[in-house]
């Protein structure tokens, strides 16, 4: 029967304590997890309050190492990890806290190092062209447009 859920309460509860222990997940990520198992509402519903009572779930803690996480290692700005988390659906108070954690220094660090790297390898005619491919590339990557500016303008481009 194709409507009929993959998994019983019982298992999708297992199953889904597991998913959930793994690596933070958000509720939005669980939900499409359950729906995707063709549970019904209520037992969707019921499994994600048993979740958060169980500490399984925790939109802070998820927005905190979803922000650790792609500042450190994917080197993303600010601009693109507050979209990526709002498609998540987190709420404004939690991606403002995690968003506190960034360290400005290094932040600020981390752009220059990302403009200095894409320098070296940019080919442009002249300075204006590759000046603006930097630029674009930094945006690309989620830092703020003062931000770009103030470092792409103190950048020796060759």
């Amino acid at each position: 029967m194709p409507g009929s859920p993959a998994y019983r309460f019982l298992e999708a509860k297992q199953k889904i304590e597991a998913f959930c222990a793994y690596q933070e997940r958000c509720d939005f990520d669980v939900r499409h997890k359950l729906y995707e198992w063709k549970l019904s509402t209520e037992d969707v519903d019921a499994l994600i309050a048993h979740l958060i009572a169980h500490n399984f779930l925790n939109e802070e803690r998820f927005a905190e190492a979803f922000v650790s996480g792609k500042f450190r290692i994917k080197k993303w700005g600010r601009v693109k990890i507050r979209q990526q988390l709002k498609l998540k659906k987190i709420s404004a108070y939690s991606i403002n806290k995690a968003l506190t954690q960034i360290d400005e220094a290094e932040y600020i660090q981390t752009a220059k190092e990302l403009l200095a790297s894409k320098a070296r390898l940019t080919k442009s005619k002249n300075n204006w062209d590759k000046l603006n491919k930097l630029k674009r590339y930094l945006a690309s990557k989620g830092y703020e447009t003062e931000l770009i500016h103030e470092i792409a303008g103190g950048q020796e481009i060759n």
